[in-house]
């Protein structure tokens, strides 16, 4: 063993490649307890492919040595050949001690290549031969909750709350808030998160948002601000937040959410959005235009803040900004009949009939079931003078409104005027 020892005080002097060397000339010598130590030692400093050959030369030697056929396995784990650690795995006899230990990491294996049946199946058989061991539930708690089955995750997590509180570093109170908060059930999820009293900016957000979903937006707001002091750039926060103060009424606290989101966060468009709409409220229009168009800059295919932006330039009767806008996310490859049918609004506005009645047309050829769109094109045709196809629209739109008296009216006028 003074070989092997030298060899990790190479390493621990950063000398790396003599240790390496020391162990490979070492190696033709080793009885196999030293044999076994390098292969630990290979596998503690990364070098899988060689740690296997060593274990693969020993479990010839030793067949039924279960040890070395599961660390075997973890190697091709790490070396990304799941098929070879599952055969190794399987090998392993249901009266070996290392038998349970062998279906969790089997379940974890098949659970990884998506084979979500077969990994429960092993689990299973494992709480078969060991119902009382909390590891086994919490695996088998851990598989449900990652496919979405949150009810059964759920009672496998609250079987293991009377033993121990926590597992492999993962909160069973946490998981159980998450399960609940998933299946909708967000009192209980709440009653959960209220347990667990952490410091986790995820743990906290999510706290907050079972809270806001629970109508209990005293409670999101704590948790989300207490969010902010520990972490200033967990960037989901702020929208969340500014949303629950808006709920409250509390705007001006939600536009000042929101501003210092976008101080950290310049490129997302949903934040810059939502800021034009807050300061819509406040009836800050210069600010409300400018986050808007810094929206669309961003995405020109932004519908909504496309929609919201033609409307705040059409309270200030920018017609031509309106214009200007819609030809450049157009050219920009966004696409929609909205964009025609505005465009075609701001050219009737700015008297540019001919381009309007064009874009009209342009629109008419998605809008034809849209009874809003069919209405304002009638009485446009009808300034227009066309009245013959001011006529064809109305009729198509009383197809699919006939209970406007109005219309129907205004219709047979139209043709009355046609017959003198």
């Amino acid at each position: 063993m003074e070989t092997i020892m030298e060899a990790v005080h190479l390493m621990e002097n950063k000398k790396t490649k003599e240790a390496i060397d020391l162990l490979e000339n070492h190696l033709p010598s080793a009885d196999e307890d030293e044999k076994f130590t390098i292969a630990e030692l290979y596998i503690q400093w990364g070098i899988y492919p060689q740690a296997s050959y060593i274990l693969q030369d020993l479990l010839q030697q030793y067949p039924d040595e279960s040890e070395l056929r599961v660390m075997l396995a973890d190697i091709y784990i790490e070396l990304d050949d799941d098929e070879t650690a599952i055969d190794l795995l399987n090998d392993i006899k249901p009266d070996d001690p290392a038998y349970i230990q062998t279906l969790i990491q089997l379940a974890d294996l098949y659970q990884a290549q998506g084979l979500f049946e077969v990994a429960e199946q092993k689990l299973l058989a494992a709480k078969n031969l060991e119902p009382e061991e909390a590891l086994i539930d919490f695996a088998l708690g851990e598989l449900a909750f990652s496919i979405g089955e949150y009810q059964k995750a759920i009672t496998f997590y609250e079987r293991i709350l009377p033993k121990t509180n926590e597992i492999a570093n993962v909160s069973i109170n946490d998981r159980l808030a998450e399960a609940y908060a998933a299946s909708g059930e967000y009192e209980l999820a709440l009653s959960y998160f209220q347990e667990l009293e952490s410091e986790n900016p995820d743990t906290l957000f999510k706290y907050g948002y079972t809270a806001a979903h629970a109508n209990r937006n005293d409670i999101a707001i704590k948790a989300w601000e207490h969010v902010i002091e520990i972490d200033p750039h967990y960037l989901s926060v702020y929208y969340e937040l500014a949303k629950a103060y808006e709920t409250e009424e509390r705007t001006n606290e939600a536009y000042e959410t929101i501003s210092r989101g976008l101080s950290l966060d310049d490129f997302n468009k949903e934040l810059y959005f939502y800021a034009a709409n807050l300061a819509h409220q406040l009836n800050k229009n210069d600010e409300s235009e400018k986050y808007s168009r810094e929206a669309v800059a961003i995405d020109p295919d932004y519908k909504e803040a496309v929609l919201f932006l033609v409307e705040t330039l059409k309270v200030q009767e920018k017609y031509d900004e309106i214009h200007d806008l819609i030809i450049e996310i157009k050219k920009s490859g966004a696409d929609d009949p909205l964009y025609d049918w505005e465009l075609a609004r701001a050219l009737d506005k700015r008297e540019l009939f001919k381009d309007a009645l064009i874009q009209y047309d342009e629109a008419y050829n998605r809008l034809n079931q849209d009874s809003d769109f069919l209405k304002e094109y009638g009485y446009f045709l009808t300034e227009e003078g066309k009245t013959e196809k001011a006529i064809s629209i109305f009729t198509k739109y009383l197809e699919i409104q006939p209970l406007d008296t109005d219309i129907e009216e205004y219709l047979d006028r139209l043709i009355q005027s046609t017959e003198r």
